[in-house]
């Protein structure tokens, strides 16, 4: 095992000292007077109105009391990362989560399930267009996907209304 560290280091080394005699590159010709127009500036870049939206916090828009609600459990608080947020059912029981996720993360898991061929019932009134699955829902509202997911060991079709009814209050809240 120390021979293959060995070994790899001066590989490491071997590249990186080539690197280092290699001619050097031409310097760009001067700029001319039909050249393309100067690069923005912080100054300019600052004034210019972003085309993204700002982002949005998955926690604040299901929390956690809603969360619950759709569970029909008591839920440990929240533990978000990055455009997600998720919460967990009691050590104790019963077996309950609901995961919210925002942005492209959510569009990427509407896309999978498409491609696994999950059956999807279209919903309407919810954002530009919301789908319907067993255990989760998916919309795109304000120029921005959501997904929630709901994992219980419970007939699922028993929580189709309670997250349909949840994507109609997020997506009020987009």
């Amino acid at each position: 095992m120390r021979y293959l560290k060995l070994a790899a280091t001066a590989a490491v080394v071997a590249v990186l000292a080539a690197c280092g005699n290699a001619e050097p590159a031409a310097a760009p010709p001067p700029p001319t007077e039909a050249a393309e127009p100067a690069a923005p500036t912080e100054a300019t870049e600052a004034v210019e109105p972003s085309t993204e939206p700002p982002p949005v916090d998955a926690c604040a828009l299901v929390p956690k009391e809603d969360a619950e609600k759709l569970a029909g459990t008591r839920l440990e608080d929240a533990v978000p990362v990055r455009e997600t947020c998720t919460y967990t059912g009691p050590t104790s029981g019963p077996l309950a989560q609901v995961e919210v996720y925002v942005g492209d993360g959510a569009k990427k898991i509407l896309d999978v399930d498409r491609d696994l061929d999950h059956e999807f019932e279209t919903l309407s009134g919810i954002g530009d267009e919301a789908y319907l699955e067993d255990g989760a829902v998916f919309f795109h509202a304000a120029g921005v996907w959501v997904a929630i997911r709901l994992v219980r060991l419970d007939d699922p079709a028993r929580y189709d209304k309670p997250l349909t009814e949840l994507a109609r209050t997020v997506a009020g809240r987009l």
